[in-house]
């Protein structure tokens, strides 16, 4: 589990597919950033995580908690290794920068 408590809860909501702490944890002008690529945040989660069924297992991570490496699976991708930076302030991610890990 993530030691940062804000990315700790990203990572419980996107495996409990819980869309309401999902929401909570997320800025609501949070940043998306998946392949390079800026996304929208509200299409991007509900495709990458809600829809198919995601989950994150997380497997390293930095020093200060914000940027980790995890084992994704989803119904789209099925199995894959993927690089998560995040950007907190306070009690929400300001924005996250995903892709292959």
């Amino acid at each position: 589990m993530p030691s940062h408590p804000v990315v700790r809860a990203f990572v419980d909501a996107v495996n409990a597919q819980d869309q309401q702490a999902l929401w909570t944890v997320l800025a609501k002008d949070a940043s998306v950033v998946d392949v390079g690529t800026e996304r929208d945040p509200q299409a991007w989660v509900e495709r990458e995580i809600f829809s198919s069924h995601a989950r994150m297992e997380v497997v390293r991570e930095s020093p200060d908690g914000l940027s980790v490496t995890a084992r994704f699976h989803n119904d789209i991708w099925g199995d894959i290794d993927t690089a998560w930076e995040f950007s907190v302030s306070g009690p929400v991610i300001r924005g996250f920068v995903t892709g292959p890990g």
